[in-house]
């Protein structure tokens, strides 16, 4: 969809609305498109533009001083402004941006000066996850297609297995066994991936199933496997017909093991009090049991 409200453009680059119709009204900056009824839209272009002169304004120059640029020229001095920023905002706006254009140097350029500046881990917990939960409310907005999202999100998806099969194998005398997995029909790996770079450079084992995983193919495992922990999670309650029942049922399940649940999962396992099935909602909520 390349249509947007004012408030799309609100909610996705964090100007206020009325800021944006005074930068139309006195600098024309932007024209916005009209309905018949004579409702301001915004296409991909003008998202961008707005993206772009966000990032400008913000790195202190002035919206008059702006307002002489060409498209080209505001293009080029955010690429200048945007190659040595560590600003998460700016990366946030470039990603959108790069995203939209669909370059995937310009992404994987964003990454790595971010990797090189915050490091790794930091990269995706103040970038990658903010920046995807950006994009979450531009696909219920229908701002972004799903071919975009997919795009994306296989860049970050490879740049985390990459990390991952860096890693030296776990060589400490007191390590853990973690069984990573999704429940049946939940897709969304990258936290889950996010989750077992981190538990593997705290140099534990790790067996990984990834997305969709069976339930009698996850009792079979552990039965042959023994682990220790089981770490898993859901985006949304889509994958059940009751989650409630999937806590029970795996809890049930596996009695020897402790199951650290993220997402929707670890909101309902904090009110069931399940004795083996913890919450957790953050990396550091997770280190406690590294």
């Amino acid at each position: 969809m390349d249509r947007y409200t004012i408030s799309d453009l609100e909610k996705l680059t964090g100007i206020m609305a009325g800021t944006i119709r005074i930068w139309e009204r006195r600098y024309h900056i932007i024209k916005p498109h009209r309905t018949d009824t004579n409702r301001r839209w915004y296409d991909n272009d003008d998202l961008k533009r707005i993206l772009n002169i966000s990032i400008l304004y913000r790195k202190g120059v002035k919206i008059s001083k702006i307002a002489t640029f060409s498209g080209d020229e505001i293009e080029e001095k955010v690429k200048l402004l945007t190659r040595e920023s560590s600003d998460t905002e700016t990366q946030l706006d470039t990603l959108i941006v790069a995203m939209s254009d669909l370059d995937e140097d310009r992404v994987n350029d964003i990454l790595m000066r971010s990797i090189i500046n915050k490091g790794f881990e930091e990269t995706f917990t103040e970038v990658v996850f903010p920046f995807l939960r950006r994009v979450g409310i531009m696909w219920h907005t229908g701002s972004v297609d799903i071919g975009s999202e997919h795009f994306v999100s296989n860049i970050f998806r490879k740049r985390l297995i990459s990390a991952i099969d860096t890693l030296s194998p776990p060589e400490r005398p007191d390590r853990k066994k973690f069984i990573m997995f999704l429940p049946e029909s939940e897709l969304h790996e990258m936290g889950l991936l996010f989750f077992t770079y981190i538990i593997r450079k705290a140099g534990h084992s790790v067996l990984y199933l990834g997305q969709s995983t069976p339930f009698n193919g996850l009792k079979d495992l552990v039965e042959r496997w023994h682990p220790d922990f089981l770490v898993t999670g859901a985006l949304t309650s889509l994958p059940f017909g009751k989650p409630e029942d999937y806590l029970k049922r795996i809890s049930s399940a596996f009695r020897d093991q402790t199951i650290l649940v993220a997402g929707i999962l670890a909101l309902l396992a904090g009110k069931m009090s399940l004795d083996n099935v913890i919450p957790f909602d953050s990396v550091n909520s997770l280190k406690k049991y590294l």
